[in-house]
């Protein structure tokens, strides 16, 4: 595997972001549900990071770039829908084609599980995955998740509704108020 760095989005990310989905766009929804065609715009994808910074700014998100060593973007990563109150996020990764099958989600995944210990003190985490997104399963088995109940309805690919799967990691007990 390449040198890569993994980071928090930069509002300079917008025109390598656009770049990175509109290469992959067709890699990407095989595999989960696609983006509105807005999206691949230079003005969709500077609306998109400047919801992904405000929400990092909110707390309730950590978005992430990840970039080769010549600087090109290769994939994404993010915490989403962080609660710190119930000690909780959601993750979820995006990998170019190119970089497909070179443990780079796997990477990314433990770079979001050490970000929500240490910088977020979460008690767990959760992913989804379409049925179909063996890699995606796979990625998220070896780094120590686990398989919940079955949750429908949770992608469209081509219109039509998919059945995915819950996964659940559980960093630490949540901690308990000590004066009960």
């Amino acid at each position: 595997m390449s040198t890569f760095t993994i980071r928090t989005l930069r509002p300079d990310d917008g025109a390598p972001l656009l770049a990175f989905e509109q290469a992959n766009r067709a890699w990407f929804e095989r595999h989960i549900d696609g983006r509105p065609d807005a999206f691949y715009s230079i003005d969709g994808i500077h609306a998109h990071v400047a919801q992904f910074l405000d929400q990092h700014a909110q707390g309730c998100m950590h978005p992430c770039v990840i970039v080769d060593e010549h600087g090109e973007l290769i994939g994404r990563a993010n915490l989403k829908d962080i609660d710190g109150q119930a000690q909780t996020a959601e993750v979820g990764y995006r990998i170019g084609e190119r970089q497909a099958g070179k443990g780079l989600a796997t990477a990314a995944l433990q770079y979001l599980i050490a970000l929500a210990q240490d910088e977020w003190r979460l008690a767990s985490l959760c992913a989804y995955a379409i049925d179909g997104n063996g890699a995606s399963i796979r990625v998220l088995e070896r780094c120590g998740f686990v398989q919940g109940m079955a949750v429908p309805d949770i992608a469209l690919v081509a219109g039509m509704a998919v059945d995915g799967h819950r996964f659940a990691l559980v960093l630490r007990a949540a901690e308990v108020d000590s004066a009960l």
